[in-house]
């Protein structure tokens, strides 16, 4: 979803009104997250959790939602549920990864079970939900990191490019 200001507001109570963008205090430079989880107890803490290391984390409740928004702003790092409505995160990984091949995806679920899938290994890390996120966080730091250094800083937007990830459309 878009952000809206001013006169672009949606009107209260509707379903776009609700803020889909979190801020961080970080301004401009923080590091774009697209945070893919149907749970939104779960989402706001993992949302806190990512603002406070200092990235901007814009959140999709399904693998529809995801795909949206890819289309729409560049993004860093995609961290993805797996059980999800709609369209669940390992059907979303595949089209993420056939779309966006550089793109670096977290699959984040509580089933430890689906590592073994053979569609789990598209993705650039496996983490299992956990009270504790610090896994989480080092993973997220460690691939935006190897990312940084093998993509340019400069950011391309055009027909076949978003952001750091061609398309292959």
């Amino acid at each position: 979803m878009r952000e809206y200001s001013g006169a672009l507001a949606p009107v209260s109570g509707s379903p776009l009104a609700k803020p889909m963008v979190s801020r961080t205090s970080t301004g401009c430079s923080a590091r774009r997250i697209l945070l893919v989880e149907n749970e939104e107890g779960q989402r706001q803490l993992y949302e806190q959790e990512l603002n406070e290391e200092g990235h901007l984390v814009i959140w999709a409740r399904n693998g529809k939602e995801a795909l949206k928004h890819l289309e729409e702003s560049p993004y860093d790092l995609v961290i993805l549920d797996i059980l999800m409505p709609e369209m669940d995160g390992l059907e979303a990984l595949a089209k993420i990864v056939s779309c966006y091949k550089k793109m670096p995806v977290i699959l984040h679920t509580a089933y430890p079970h689906y590592q073994s899938n053979f569609m789990t290994w598209l993705a650039d890390a496996f983490v299992v939900k956990s009270s504790d996120l610090s896994l989480l966080k080092k993973t997220v730091k460690g691939l935006l990191e190897k990312n940084g250094e093998e993509k340019s800083t400069q950011r391309v937007f055009g027909k076949n490019t978003i952001g750091f990830y061609e398309r292959t459309r």
